[in-house]
């Protein structure tokens, strides 16, 4: 099968797989094989959550581009195209470019029948290999373990929160939940936990894969003071850190969850201080509690869980004067 525009392929991938929904790994790590038989990837970072892992994306995608590095970002959905889902250096890349991709993942198919995210996920691996980018940042589309973007090793995990969400698939309590989140984890590979009250599961699935733990409010943090804040570690101190871009009180831990992958991965891929910095100041996550030019103030967002209207309530609060 080949298209020759994007929405076309988008339009047949709609209706191709008779489950909208259908978790599991095996489908898609056979094509991602018949893609990329050398196994190549970039330097990755997977981030899991129920809330807050588009926004620990865009924090490290903001950091590592201001120090100059060729980043690439897989999250989802998008708002208005396709495109915003696949993006190099903050940039959605082009319908050619996802065409050509979607073609490659057909010709090595061999008849097996994929999901619309699974095409998607494939075809930004595909792009982020074959573009040479310094470091790939994948978000999970739901779940972790069974989520397709699982079939590739991270360098480093990421858990933003842990709330109830998509019980049909994961389980209705937060046990459940973590532990498929935490399917994201490997051996010997730093797993950030930005929950300040993980799930029991989270913390047991670290120590049966034997991954290298990293807790908040355990292994590092954030603290306010005044009109700026500081992220401490065990072993790293920044002061006077500016304002972050990205509004609420949640937003300090995944921007403290982030300057910790950033950090872990100084020796591969460093970062200065001053990069971290402009990274927290001009993150942009469209969509995200974001503020609309013009006289009016004007909010836009996207929620969908319990916790994240818990959120979107305080930040309110916080901000708009009484």
């Amino acid at each position: 099968m080949h298209f020759d525009t994007l929405q076309k392929w988008l339009a047949w991938q709609e209706n191709f797989h008779p489950v909208t929904i259908d978790l599991g790994l095996d489908r898609a790590e056979q094509v991602y094989r018949a893609l990329n038989p050398d196994g190549i990837k970039p330097l990755t970072i997977t981030v899991a959550g129920t809330n807050g892992k588009g926004s620990c994306v865009a924090y490290l995608e903001a950091m590592f581009c201001a120090q100059g590095y060729r980043v690439a970002a897989y999250t989802s959905p998008h708002i208005l195209r396709y495109n915003e889902r696949i993006k190099i250096n903050g940039v959605p890349v082009s319908d050619d470019m996802i065409c050509s991709a979607f073609a490659r993942i057909e010709a090595v198919r061999d008849g097996l029948s994929l999901s619309y995210f699974e095409f998607g996920t494939l075809a930004a691996l595909d792009i982020f290999w074959r573009e040479q980018v310094d470091i790939q940042l994948l978000e999970v589309g739901l779940g972790g373990r069974l989520d397709a973007v699982n079939i590739v090793d991270p360098d480093i995990a990421i858990i933003s929160s842990i709330g109830i969400d998509h019980t049909y698939w994961l389980g209705d309590t937060r046990e459940a939940i973590g532990r498929e989140k935490a399917g994201i984890f490997r051996a010997a590979i730093p797993a950030i936990v930005g929950d300040p009250e993980p799930p029991a599961s989270v913390i047991a699935t670290a120590q049966e894969k034997q991954a290298c733990l990293y807790q908040i409010n355990r292994d590092f943090g954030y603290q306010k003071t005044g009109a700026d804040w500081r992220w401490q570690s065990d072993d790293c101190v920044l002061e006077s850190l500016p304002e972050l871009a990205l509004k609420g009180e949640h937003q300090f831990r995944n921007a403290a969850a982030a300057i910790l992958a950033v950090q872990l991965l100084n020796s591969r891929l460093p970062v200065s201080t001053d990069a971290i910095r402009y990274g927290l100041a001009h993150v942009k996550l469209n969509g995200r509690f974001q503020l609309l030019p013009g006289d009016a103030t004007v909010f836009v967002g996207c929620w969908s869980q319990p916790a994240s209207s818990d959120n979107l309530s305080r930040t309110f609060a916080s901000l708009l004067p009484r």
